[in-house]
């Protein structure tokens, strides 16, 4: 169960940095994603923000560098929410386009911008790729972890008419990956487990 301040007396203003804490088992994803896992997907969207909380845009192609993220995203230049926490996993973040298709929320499904997630998938089941090595494009990666929901898109999601996001998107918000390589990801690049 998840909580949401938007169900209590809670504001938003109390909560600075909100995570969801889920078990990660990996013996509860079904044989499905990990079928899906191994066969290739491709970018279906590539989205970015140039800071922390403003809307964010698709574009049709992204020079991505090692160690830092997509060149115009708001982690790329440290000015990302979360830019102060000191790790790896957030030079880039995937979601499935299926996920987003199928979301059941009370005001109807979000965009590739509203799920603030920097590459939308089809075809390839996320979740199993953690710990694994991935490629996107000629860009190789390494999947972190799981891209579990927070607060603070709930905030931000609620904001635009789009509340529900922190239940909705447990365990089906996407990955949180390193860039292994410096080069060019584009609409309709490939997406493959190495």
């Amino acid at each position: 169960m998840a909580w949401s301040p938007l169900g209590g007396p809670e504001t938003f203003d109390a909560v600075e940095a909100g995570y969801v804490i889920a078990p990660a088992d990996v013996a509860l994803w079904g044989p499905a994603v990990d079928v899906a896992a191994r066969s290739p997907g491709t970018v279906e969207a590539i989205v970015i923000a140039p800071e922390a909380e403003v809307a964010m845009h698709q574009v049709d192609r992204a020079v991505a560098r090692a160690g830092r993220g997509l060149e115009g995203d708001r982690y790329f230049d440290e000015r990302g929410t979360f830019s102060n926490v000191h790790g790896r996993g957030y030079d880039l973040t995937l979601i499935e386009a299926e996920v987003l298709d199928t979301l059941d929320l009370p005001s109807g499904r979000l965009t590739p911008e509203q799920a603030r997630r920097n590459i939308v998938t089809r075809g390839i089941g996320l979740n199993a790729l953690v710990g694994e090595r991935f490629r996107v494009g000629d860009v190789e990666c390494f999947a972190q972890r799981l891209c579990e929901p927070c607060a603070h898109l709930e905030r931000l999601t609620a904001a635009t008419g789009r509340p529900g996001t922190l239940r909705a998107l447990i365990h089906k918000g996407g990955l949180r990956a390193d860039v292994l390589n410096d080069g060019e990801i584009r609409v309709g690049d490939q997406i493959a487990p190495h």
